[in-house]
């Protein structure tokens, strides 16, 4: 039996969260309906977060109403606060999301909080998510480089995800935020998060700034994980991380995973299909 790698698509949501000019709602449910029939078993759809910090976000609900939901299919939605939380449960979202950064600068450019505040707030969130029976996901931001900071320590990426996992999340997505890491960065930093948590409970989120992100794959491959985070048409960026660039494009990620032999259940025709819709969306803005 193939060994099986799942592909969590964030495009929708992190892809599209740094567009300049707004994207109608019903745009974005096309793309949510249009990847739902892909074979993706995960999808981020957005986020509930104020539309004075990120306004592409802020028809959050109504494309949750307006998406049309196939069965075997998660959608999930970032949370950065109780606030959005009560939204997410409201929308019925599948499970929720939420953040910390493994860097100071970063924490406090994105949250206005330093690392072990956020921490605190984090574990606001996921607690009264495991109230209401919802499954939470963590991010961990600028694993290897931030943009405010330079490197990374490996240590704090380690210390962070184990603060997640002791938060309830059932799983840990260590993310890229500037797409500046490299197989030997990667590496460090890997070795680190698995001495406190099991390659199953760990997702890779990488961009693709430097041209590094498949490489990146191929190693955490090697490290045992098993889920990766990818965004349609290669959309993405940060409003908070000058120079990032996109997220690996999901199509580039499905198309290597089926040459090295693993498979995701995805069809590749409908998935390009999808991220030529999501390429005219970003043009057309």
């Amino acid at each position: 039996m193939q060994d099986h790698v799942t592909v969590f698509e964030v495009g929708p949501r992190d892809g599209l969260q740094n567009e300049a000019n707004l994207i109608p709602a019903r745009d974005k449910i096309s793309l949510t309906d249009m990847l739902s029939e892909t074979g993706l078993s995960r999808i981020e759809v957005t986020s509930f977060v104020s539309p004075k910090w990120v306004p592409q976000m802020g028809d959050a609900a109504e494309v949750m109403a307006g998406i049309s939901r196939k069965e075997g299919v998660r959608y999930a939605v970032l949370t950065p606060n109780l606030r959005g939380l009560e939204g997410a449960i409201a929308a019925k979202a599948s499970e929720v999301a939420i953040f910390l950064s493994a860097s100071e600068g970063f924490s406090k450019a994105n949250i206005n909080a330093t690392m072990a505040e956020s921490v605190m707030r984090a574990r606001e969130v996921a607690s009264a998510a495991m109230d209401a029976n919802m499954p939470v996901r963590g991010y961990v931001s600028c694993v290897t480089d931030c943009p405010y900071d330079g490197p990374t320590p490996p240590h704090n990426v380690a210390f962070m995800a184990e603060a997640l996992l002791a938060m309830g999340c059932y799983e840990v997505s260590l993310g890229d935020t500037i797409g500046k890491a490299v197989p030997r960065s990667l590496t460090y930093m890997l070795d680190s998060v698995l001495a406190v948590a099991r390659p199953d409970q760990l997702a890779g989120h990488f961009h693709d700034t430097d041209g590094h992100a498949l490489a990146n794959v191929e190693v955490a491959l090697d490290h045992g994980l098993r889920v990766f985070d990818s965004a349609v048409g290669g959309l993405g960026g940060c409003p908070y991380a000058p120079g990032a660039a996109g997220n690996v494009a999901t199509e580039a990620l499905v198309a290597r995973l089926h040459a090295l032999g693993y498979t995701t259940g995805i069809d590749l025709a409908k998935l390009e299909e999808a991220g030529r819709f999501a390429i005219e969306l970003r043009e057309g803005n």
